[in-house]
């Protein structure tokens, strides 16, 4: 079955306009790969190159990402802004055919996305890769497995953690590598464990980069202060806040879906954004020392991202469901990228699976 060739196509879909990159024979196995924050659908190229032509590949460019609508993000809806979008591209008989139950791919935010359109639609999910996913319990501010908040207004989460020199440079699309908060060096140092993965796709992975919109309503977001330690909590629009565990909380509806479809979780242990010591957690930065006035293990503990989503997964598979985790030594956040061979074999399995 020859492949069509790889290209854009842009839709109207949930009220606004997607870019949407499309692969593979319209009647193909239908797979769905849904990006992460600060990237857009071309972070898939590079895998997307690798996968069988029988494969159907749909992969849109969130709100405010590559070339879709920098539409705003109303973080009280967790991401169900992102999710919703997706969903209607279900629906979209240029994109996929009638009743398609494609399997889906969810990177970093991504996966968090992918477990909120299984809770809302899953009738149409035929398979879960959660590629290095944001804990069901959303990014930061929660203390054990059971998702418990560290304060009640889960301080130390959402739009007021970013680095600003980060949004500043994004916003200017700078290319350079001075400093560790440039693009280009948070993709080498935070993406992949060893930048060489990047290879010669480092110029088209930092353009996907480049492309998040800035600002208020998409990243990082508003804050507002807190008194609890350090100083911030969420504000109500923007992608940090919507992943913030105030609104991004899936664990249990995850577990109470109906029909559960197989879920394969894999990620790395060398992962430094998410993981159960993450340099991107407020709390475990307080505890190295790098964030002053940490209050201590037992007031404001790291949280446990990795334990959470297998506790998580561990009750979704004791409720009738049914996962496999694969932890890959030596990678990092991106295992398409750093690991692709057992990343396509493991996508390839799920295909095999989902029901016909």
């Amino acid at each position: 079955m020859p492949r069509m060739e790889t290209g854009q196509r842009i839709v109207s879909a949930n009220g606004i306009t997607q870019a949407v990159r499309v692969a593979g024979p319209p009647n193909g196995v239908p797979v769905l790969l849904i990006h992460g924050n600060c990237s857009s659908a071309a972070f898939w190229e590079p895998l997307v190159r690798r996968l069988p032509a029988t494969l159907r590949v749909v992969a849109p460019d969130l709100r405010g990402y590559g070339d879709t609508e920098t539409a705003p993000v109303d973080a009280t809806r967790g991401l169900r802004d992102f999710a919703d979008d997706v969903a209607a591209l279900l629906d979209d008989r240029s994109l996929f055919a009638a009743d398609a139950c494609p399997v889906v791919v969810g990177h970093s935010l991504g996966g968090g996305v992918a477990m909120r359109l299984l809770v809302d639609r899953p009738e149409r999910v035929g398979g879960l890769l959660l590629s290095a996913p944001v804990s069901p319990y959303g990014f930061g501010g929660t203390r054990d497995l059971a998702g418990t908040p560290t304060t009640a207004d889960f301080a130390g989460t959402g739009g007021g953690t970013a680095s600003a020199d980060f949004a500043r440079r994004l916003a200017a699309g700078d290319r350079g590598a001075e400093g560790p908060t440039s693009p280009r060096s948070v993709l080498r140092t935070a993406y992949v464990a060893d930048p060489a993965s990047l290879g010669a796709d480092e110029e088209l992975l930092l353009d996907s980069v480049l492309s998040t919109a800035t600002g208020d309503d998409n990243y990082p977001g508003t804050a507002v202060p807190s008194a609890n330690w350090p100083g911030t909590a969420p504000g109500e629009r923007g992608v940090l806040n919507a992943l913030a565990p105030t609104y991004c909380r899936v664990a249990d509806d995850l577990v109470a879906v109906a029909g559960k479809p197989p879920v394969t979780w894999i990620h790395g242990d060398a992962d430094v954004i998410v993981s159960d010591t993450s340099l991107f957690d407020l709390a475990y930065l307080g505890s190295l020392g790098v964030v002053p006035g940490w209050p201590g293990e037992a007031d404001c503990p790291p949280q446990p991202m990795v334990g959470q989503t297998r506790a998580v997964l561990d009750r979704y598979a004791a409720a009738g469901g049914a996962y496999r985790e694969v932890l890959l030594p030596g990678c990092g956040h991106s295992p398409h990228l750093e690991r692709p061979a057992e990343f396509v074999a493991e996508l390839l399995a799920l295909t095999t699976a989902r029901p016909a």
